[in-house]
């Protein structure tokens, strides 16, 4: 177990050293299978890194749900509920949440706070839009991470609308 977690610690020491750790944040995808990661114990595996990284006193732990639809493809799965009753310090999660969702993880203290990814990019007043109870435009996928402007710097805002 030390070995699988051994360089996350050493760079997140080093990092903590030169920025200070309430400046650092880690974010981990326990579930997410992508380009075919696998652990054979992930709930051991990401307990005892939480448990490890809860003695730098960083300034949060992300923990992504990424990966919660396809149960199994990242190796067993397992409640992530149970790494933040192992974590000491704020909390964040993210993964297809709306602003319903998003407000009633928060309140159940399962979460400190919600990271959206994909209606941040379609929404680039997401925040206002929330305040505001207003529509979101509908993200176009095939534009992510595709190179250029389109789909990043393109959509419009509530006052361009």
């Amino acid at each position: 177990m030390e070995n699988r977690v051994r360089f996350l610690l050493e760079v997140t020491e080093a990092v903590c050293q030169v920025l200070g750790a309430d400046r650092v944040g880690v974010r981990l995808s326990p579930l997410q299978p992508f380009n075919d990661m696998r652990d054979s114990n992930p709930e051991a595996t990401f307990s005892h890194a939480v448990e490890q990284l809860n003695r730098f006193g960083l300034g949060y732990l992300h923990i992504t749900e990424m990966g919660k639809e396809i149960p199994g493809a990242a190796g067993p799965a397992f409640d992530l509920g149970i790494l933040r009753r192992h974590w000491q310090g704020i909390y964040i999660t993210n993964a297809g949440y709306d602003k319903a969702r998003a407000n009633a993880v928060i309140a159940s203290g399962a979460a400190d706070a919600v990271a959206f990814g994909v209606p941040f990019l379609a929404n680039p007043d997401l925040v206002n839009r929330f305040r505001l109870d207003a529509p979101l435009n509908p993200a176009d996928p095939d534009t992510f991470y595709g190179g250029d402007a389109h789909g990043y710097t393109d959509y419009p805002t509530l006052d361009q609308g």
